[in-house]
């Protein structure tokens, strides 16, 4: 595998310094950006493999820059940040964060997490990834959803949790379980993160009852995509 290149955005210098040595010791190539502007042009520039993202920065903030990052990319990002409400964190994981870790944080668990959500984005690499019901067509290759013959725009977390319930059909999975699969961590912060993204899913796919799918909530326990 070839060394994993990282976009380390923050503007304290004590965290970029700790987070560069260890990373660097861990074998991963690392480049830094203390402003939000700045990383993003560092990011066009030289798209790196997977970026650590503080929320609160000058010249742009982590959200802006996440946002616009997910609007020419799908690599994993990794959220850094001192705030601890869910409100934050359900924002990060909707704009198209792949995890978020709180400050302070402990060095092991955030390399064990940029492992985990690059493991994850490898994978979409891998053939066959292609679904196709009625109507509608999921590649997690070219990370695509078309619809009634027309492409949707659809963010990457939105897309994945598409593809893990219809790789499942008729299998009911619970709110922390697509957490975990789709998010990739267990239970984390506030489910109803899932039940945002179910919500934006259906009002893109509404017409798909009538083609003979449809994301079904199973209540009490949580959703699963059904064929009829």
């Amino acid at each position: 595998m070839a060394m994993l290149k990282i976009l380390l955005v923050d503007d304290d210098p004590n965290i970029r310094q700790l987070v560069n040595l260890y990373l660097e010791k861990e074998g991963f190539e690392v480049a830094m950006a203390t402003r939000g502007d700045e990383a993003l042009k560092m990011f066009k520039e030289s798209p790196p493999n997977l970026m650590l993202l503080d929320v609160m920065l000058p010249g742009m903030d982590g959200w802006q820059v996440c946002r616009e990052v997910r609007k020419l990319s799908n690599i994993p990002i990794i959220m850094l940040t001192a705030k601890d409400e869910t409100f934050d964190k359900v924002l990060g994981l909707e704009l198209g964060a792949d995890d978020y870790v709180v400050k302070p944080f402990e060095m092991k668990e955030l390399v064990a997490r940029i492992k985990a959500v690059s493991r994850r984005f490898q994978a979409a690499d891998a053939p066959d990834k292609e679904l196709v019901f009625p109507g509608l067509t999921i590649n997690i290759n070219q990370y695509t959803v078309k619809f009634m013959g027309r492409e949707l725009e659809m963010p990457p977390k939105e897309l994945e949790l598409l593809y893990f319930l219809a790789s499942h059909p008729g299998q009911v999975f619970t709110r922390e379980q697509l957490l975990e699969q789709v998010w990739g961590y267990d239970y984390f912060g506030d489910s109803r993160t899932v039940d945002v993204h179910v919500k934006r899913l259906r009002e893109k796919l509404g017409e798909g009852e009538s083609l003979g799918w449809l994301i079904k909530t199973v209540w009490g326990v949580g959703y699963k995509f059904e064929v009829k």
